[in-house]
C-alpha cells in the first residue's frame, strides 16, 4: 500500500525547515479513508501509532458515518475533501501521502502540495476539523441544519477549516519568492488559475449551478492564495478569524445561514 518517496530540492528543503522528520509515502490506491487494514501496515513503518479520537457529544447525531468514526477509538487517516496529499500527526513521525490520482500532473503542482503539508504539519494545528471546532461544532452543525444537509454542513465545516490553515500558510508562501522561487511560482500560479471561477461563483450560487457546499470548498480553498472572495466567504478571510478560530466560524454560520433561510 505505502512505498517512501524521495525528495529533492526545494521540497526537500520546506520539509527541513517545516517538519523534519516527516515521512512521505507514495500510495497504490486512490482513497477518502485509508481502510483500517492498511492502516494498520503503517505501524511496521514508523516508530509509534496514536489513533486520534474525540468526545462523542462533538458530533451530531446525523453527521457522517465517517466523522463518527474518527471520533472514536479506530485508526482513522484520511476524510472525505482532504484532497490529493494528506498528512497526519497519528504517528511519530509524522506521515504525509500522496494519492495516485496525482500520477500525470504537472510536477511543479505536486511539489507544491507537499510543501503545503509539510507547512501544515509544522503549524501544529488539528488534522481535522472536528478537533478544530471541538465542543463547538454542533453549534456550527445546528446553525446550518436548516439549509444543509449534514454531508454538506461537513463539507463546509472542511472548507472553513482549510480557509483557517491558509490564513496562517499564506505568508509562508509568499515569503518563498527569493527562497524557493519554483514552489513560489507554483502558488501564484494556482491562484491564478482560481481566480476566473471565483469571479462567477456568485453568479453561479444564485443560478443554482453551485451548491452552497462546493462554493465553500472553492472559496475556502483560495485563501491559502491570498485571492479575493465573494460573499458570504469572503468574511472567513479575516484577521479576526485567524484570531478566534472556532467561535468565529460558528458567528459565521449563524449569520450565513440565518440569511439563507
Amino acid at each position: 500500500m505505502f512505498s517512501e518517496r524521495t525528495l529533492d530540492g526545494d521540497v526537500a528543503a520546506v520539509r527541513d525547515e517545516h517538519a523534519p522528520d516527516t515521512l512521505v509515502f507514495d500510495c497504490e490506491r486512490d482513497f477518502e479513508t485509508i481502510p483500517p487494514a492498511q492502516a494498520e501496515e503503517l505501524g511496521l513503518l514508523v516508530d509509534t501509532v496514536d489513533p486520534a479520537s474525540a468526545p462523542a457529544e462533538w458530533v451530531p447525531e446525523d453527521a457522517p458515518e465517517l466523522l463518527h468514526r474518527f471520533a472514536g477509538e479506530q485508526f482513522t487517516i484520511g476524510m472525505p475533501g482532504d484532497g490529493s496529499v494528506v498528512w497526519t500527526r497519528q504517528t511519530d513521525p509524522p506521515a504525509v501521502f500522496v494519492k495516485p490520482r496525482l500520477e500525470g500532473s504537472p510536477e511543479p503542482f505536486v511539489d507544491f502540495l507537499l510543501a503545503e503539508a509539510f507547512v501544515e504539519v509544522g503549524l501544529d494545528e488539528p488534522e481535522q476539523f472536528l478537533q478544530f471546532f471541538g465542543p463547538s461544532y454542533p453549534e456550527f452543525h445546528a446553525a446550518a441544519a436548516p439549509v444543509l444537509e449534514p454531508t454538506e454542513t461537513y463539507q463546509v465545516a472542511t472548507a472553513c477549516y482549510d480557509a483557517y490553515l491558509g490564513l496562517q500558510t499564506r505568508d509562508i508562501f509568499a515569503g518563498w519568492d527569493d527562497t524557493h522561487s519554483s514552489l513560489f511560482g507554483a502558488w501564484l500560479d494556482a491562484g491564478e488559475r482560481l481566480e476566473p471561477r471565483l469571479s462567477g461563483l456568485s453568479t453561479a450560487m444564485a443560478r443554482g449551478e453551485t451548491d452552497f457546499g462546493d462554493a465553500a470548498e472553492l472559496a475556502c480553498s483560495a485563501v491559502k492564495h491570498a485571492a479575493e472572495l465573494p460573499a458570504p466567504f469572503s468574511a472567513l478571510d479575516a484577521d479576526a478569524y485567524r484570531e478566534h478560530g472556532p467561535s468565529y466560524a460558528v458567528q459565521w454560520a449563524e449569520r450565513t445561514f440565518e440569511a439563507l433561510s
